[in-house]
């Protein structure tokens, strides 16, 4: 709002002169207006969520009854230097027999990814569903449904799965961050429920030495 403030000098003899009027503006409302909206904003705008990236690491402390593995569940993936991958299924133990053979791959679509999907089918195709019919409302799911309802909902898929892959991934000397990024990365692609970062052991480096020698390998 303007107020404005008529001044008079008063009448004198002789030519009449024009008033001359001072102008204030009131800014108040400007102030107020100005902070309703920067209220209103704050209160509306969504902020971006931090993008993170669950990963389990072995614990250093030793655990007297470790849980028991299904050998066939496992899936041991080495990241080795100059961007090579390799893995082998089940366990390496020398007092059962002859160990297993690396299989190279790489770290495409066509490589690691879909032996991953292989393994994993059926929870990634019920958690892919389960998204699918979100987006488009069907059946009993509706769209729109809050964040957290939607990931406790793929938990507890996860959670429920019992024949989907264990997955252990060890790093050799050499492998770079990239490496590692890209491995994770392929983990919550082909929603792998069960996986964790561990080291090699020493059957493991010896199986990995003679891969990279061009032994006891298969190329995939």
């Amino acid at each position: 709002m303007a107020e404005i403030i008529e001044s008079d000098s008063g009448h004198k003899k002789g030519k009449r002169r024009a008033k001359k009027h001072s102008t204030h503006i009131d800014m108040t409302p400007m102030v107020d207006l100005a902070c309703l909206l920067l209220t209103f904003f704050i209160l509306t705008t969504a902020f971006n969520e931090p993008k993170i990236m669950e990963i389990v690491m072995p614990s250093k402390e030793k655990v007297k009854d470790p849980p028991k593995v299904d050998d066939s569940r496992v899936i041991n993936v080495i990241m080795a230097e100059n961007d090579q991958i390799f893995y082998y299924n089940g366990l390496a133990d020398p007092t059962k027999g002859s160990l297993p053979i690396l299989i190279k791959t790489n770290y495409s679509k066509d490589g690691i990814r879909k032996i991953l999907l292989e393994r994993n089918k059926d929870l990634f195709e019920k958690v892919y569903f389960y998204n699918d019919s979100l987006s488009r409302g069907l059946g009993k799911y509706k769209a729109n449904q809050p964040k957290d309802s939607i990931k406790s909902q793929v938990k507890r898929f996860r959670s429920g799965d019992k024949k989907g892959p264990i997955v252990l991934i060890k790093a050799a000397d050499g492998v770079t961050y990239g490496n590692f990024v890209d491995i994770m990365d392929e983990m919550a692609i082909t929603n792998i429920a069960r996986y964790t970062v561990s080291d090699l052991n020493f059957v493991e480096k010896k199986m990995l030495s003679d891969a990279l020698a061009g032994k006891n390998v298969e190329v995939q």
